[in-house]
């Protein structure tokens, strides 16, 4: 029987050892874990520190009320707010990265996941390195591109290997499309489709005079 087109030897749904992922162990280190929450763990670190400097002088319930209405402040200010949003998303798509990497099995046989250096934004949504542990690799990812954009809830995704260094991994999450309908560029010629200029009046008809040596003539 032919094998369908979309067969991938790679993708985890068509492991013929089902048996041997029984024996995989999730591997969890404290350094790991806490390169993982390296974000939470800086927001915590930073408001108890805040905390703590102020109650002092303020109190807790003032400290508190502080610290909020500088959150406040924060989300409400355009670029601020913007800046938030965007390292929000670099989180989540870091943690949904990370959470696919354990469902779809990719990782080594000692459990260990490939470990995600960076996550920036960019203008369609967020791009992330990764450092394929040995017994992964890009191709690896490449096969699961489905699951990687349902996983972060994005419109598409794209896998780069490094062309240096194979260990290297590229994902870029697509959010937007800068050349959607929604963004289109306004011509200067719809106005004049829209509004047409008013017609040229007629130019009157020109009156010949009358040729004296013509006149009286049948």
């Amino acid at each position: 029987m032919p094998k369908h087109a979309s067969y991938s030897p790679r993708n985890q749904r068509n492991n013929p050892y089902v048996l041997d992922d029984l024996a995989v162990s999730f591997h969890r280190s404290t350094a790991g874990t806490a390169w993982r929450w390296r974000t939470e763990l800086a927001i915590t670190a930073a408001i108890l520190a805040a905390l703590l400097r102020l109650a002092p002088a303020t109190g807790w319930p003032g400290a508190g009320i502080l610290v909020g209405g500088l959150a406040v402040v924060l989300g409400a200010v355009p670029a601020t707010r913007r800046f938030i949003t965007r390292r929000f998303w670099c989180v989540l798509a870091r943690h949904r990265i990370q959470r696919l990497c354990w469902e779809a099995r990719l990782h080594t046989r000692s459990g260990r996941l490939p470990l995600i250096l960076w996550t920036r934004p960019t203008k369609v949504g967020e791009r992330a390195w990764l450092l394929c542990r040995a017994g992964t690799c890009s191709e690896d990812f490449e096969a699961h591109v489905g699951e990687l954009r349902a996983a972060c809830f994005a419109r598409d995704a794209r896998v780069t290997r490094n062309p240096r260094w194979s260990q290297l991994v590229r994902i870029d999450i697509i959010r937007r499309d800068t050349l959607a309908a929604a963004h289109h560029v306004t011509s200067p010629l719809l106005s004049l489709r829209l509004n047409p200029p008013a017609p040229a009046p007629d130019p009157a008809p020109a009156v010949l005079a009358a040729d004296p040596a013509l006149t009286g003539l049948d």
